[in-house]
């Protein structure tokens, strides 16, 4: 039995846009306020299954061929890897550099090595969020 989902789709449409600029203006205002990239990252993934609950899994899946098992490693190798710089720096692990700068159209805007670690984690988050999703929902 097909069913007429119209109303759902369009609104489902609407609102994923609406969640996943929600996820990216927590992500960058982790640094100073409560989010970042674990909370943007599963508002972001959250979007996605917003989706997949309108539509399906087939229809989304061909709308973003992403493989999520690569964000996912994409995502560790950045977290790591901004980790563990210090090190060769002769700093501990972890330790995070940021400085100021002038950038056309922000102004004077600190930048963080937080940020990329922050990245990584919401590549992570979401890979592996719909990595579980998508085996749970091919199980079918």
């Amino acid at each position: 039995m097909k069913t007429n989902d119209v109303i759902l789709q369009f609104t489902a449409k609407l609102v994923f846009f609406i969640i996943f600029l929600f996820s990216v203006h927590i992500f960058m205002a982790g640094h100073y306020t409560p989010g970042g990239g674990f909370v943007g990252g599963l508002l972001a993934a959250s979007a996605i299954v917003l989706l997949i609950l309108a539509f399906d899994l087939k229809t989304v899946q061909a709308g973003f061929p992403i493989n999520y098992r690569i964000m996912t490693a994409i995502g560790l190798v950045l977290a790591l890897g901004t980790a563990a710089f210090p090190m060769f720096d002769g700093k501990p692990f972890f330790t995070h550099y940021f400085d100021y700068f002038d950038l056309p159209f922000f102004g004077k805007t600190s930048l963080h090595t937080a940020m990329l670690f922050d990245a990584g984690v919401f590549l992570v988050v979401v890979g592996v969020t719909m990595t579980i999703i998508q085996s749970i929902g091919e199980d079918e």
